[in-house]
């Protein structure tokens, strides 16, 4: 039987596992290269930007998670993802830093695919993807506002925009899609 020791814990991991500097892959496992399909080779030393399906959604994101990792300790959200392939996918990230007063410098995260429960149905665009993640944790118009940094009556606009996309009548029926219901 083979020692059971952090790293192979790290490596053998059923979630996707990064240990990260300033936003850049320092170490994976293999389990977070078969999520997005790529080699754990290509991803190390990359930025997660590579991970994201735009680098618009790689800086807004980015930008959210100071305030609330030094103010929670950890940052945690459902978001869509990009595999190597192109393909769109839910995702459940979550991370800690090690400094909470550098959130960004060094930290350890996890992925958690959740397409197997949850698909992305129709072709968004990235701010439509950033409203889509917060509607489904059940956030209000005016909560995605101040976490987007736009107005409620925006969220509002883009709401609509979703339900006709997913050919819902109300907001209880998107968020069903949304969640794959």
């Amino acid at each position: 039987m083979p020692a059971l020791d952090y790293q192979t814990a790290f490596h053998l991991a059923p979630i996707g596992l990064v240990l990260s500097r300033e936003r850049i892959i320092e170490d994976c496992n293999e389990q977070l290269a078969a999520i997005f399909g790529r080699s754990r080779e290509s991803l190390l030393g990359q930025s997660f930007a590579v991970l994201y399906p735009s680098p618009d959604e790689f800086e807004r994101i980015g930008e959210r998670i100071p305030p609330i990792m030094t103010a929670q300790g950890s940052y945690a959200d459902d978001r869509i993802m990009k595999r190597a392939n192109g393909e769109l996918f839910w995702c459940h990230v979550t991370g800690r830093s090690l400094d909470l007063s550098i959130p960004h410098a060094a930290g350890v995260w996890t992925f958690e695919d959740l397409s197997a429960t949850r698909r992305v149905a129709v072709e968004l665009t990235p701010r439509e993807r950033e409203i889509a993640a917060q509607l489904v944790t059940g956030k209000t118009s005016k909560q995605i506002g101040r976490i987007l940094d736009i107005s409620s009556r925006t969220v509002d606009v883009y709401r609509a925009r979703l339900m006709r996309k997913y050919g819902t009548g109300n907001a209880t029926e998107l968020l069903q899609r949304l969640l794959g219901n």
